[in-house]
């Protein structure tokens, strides 16, 4: 008999506290309950998310996945998929209104949306083999040439 992998359910409680909607997650392999989180907080993060997406063009990623992985404690290979889960209505938005606006160059957009969707599909099968250690270093190393090539 295989020994099968457990799948993490995640348990979330609401509760009021001081005129406020506060979250803990937990799941059902580890009951260790993480610090309750304020919904309004959670909004506020994800506006500040989607305007930074709008306003780059996309970059909204570089900050969704610090934010799901260190305050709302998801293991980074979740965090990562959470992140483009939430990012694709924010990108499709942000399209519709460059659309609109005529600021798209569609021929360019489809050649180089191939190689996008190669490198995305690579990129997602990597994700399922590398730890969560490796991924977060990646990842860091992602920001901070990001970073510090903007700055020169």
């Amino acid at each position: 008999m295989k020994n099968q992998k457990l799948k993490e359910k995640p348990i979330v409680e609401y509760s009021v506290k001081n005129n406020f909607i506060c979250a803990s997650f937990s799941t059902m392999q580890n009951n260790k309950k993480q610090p309750k989180i304020n919904i309004l907080f959670i909004l506020l993060i994800g506006v500040m998310v989607g305007f930074i997406n709008g306003f780059c063009g996309g970059g909204g990623g570089m900050i969704c996945v610090p934010v799901l992985t260190n305050i709302l404690h998801l293991p980074e290979k979740k965090g990562h998929a959470t992140a483009i889960l939430i990012m694709l209505p924010l990108c499709i938005s942000s399209f519709i209104v460059y659309l609109i606006r005529g600021n798209v160059d569609i021929s360019l957009a489809l050649n180089v949306g191939i190689g996008f969707l190669i490198g995305g599909i690579l990129g997602a099968i990597l994700l399922k083999k590398i730890s969560n250690k490796v991924l977060q270093f990646v990842f860091a190393i992602i920001i901070l040439v990001s970073g510090v090539k903007l700055l020169l």
